[in-house]
């Protein structure tokens, strides 16, 4: 995995605990997740500029199932709460059994 795909999955689960607004703390694990991907660029020395336009496009254009499964991912990077986990693991459930 390059350091821009685990760019991308980093945005992708910041985008996806956005969507989460059953969890009342999720403002305070977004700032967690904004603060590790500070860390992770300045780490991987990743052009902020060409980043911007991957985070528009994870934006509009990732699907909401992925964006929760993304999220997992950084929760556990960031030993993030477990109560959200499972939030996020009941909803990606409720997602596929209306498919």
């Amino acid at each position: 995995m390059t350091s821009l795909d685990e760019f991308k999955t980093l945005v992708g689960g910041y985008f996806g605990i956005q969507e989460m607004d059953s969890y009342l703390l999720k403002e305070y694990v977004l700032r967690d997740i904004e603060v590790y991907i500070k860390n992770f660029i300045a780490e991987h020395n990743l052009d902020v500029a060409g980043l911007q336009i991957e985070v528009d496009k994870i934006s509009k254009e990732l699907d909401l199932k992925r964006k929760l499964q993304d999220s997992l991912l950084v929760l556990h990077k960031i030993n993030g709460p477990f109560e959200l986990e499972l939030m996020i693991k009941l909803r990606l459930q409720e997602i596929k059994k209306g498919k």
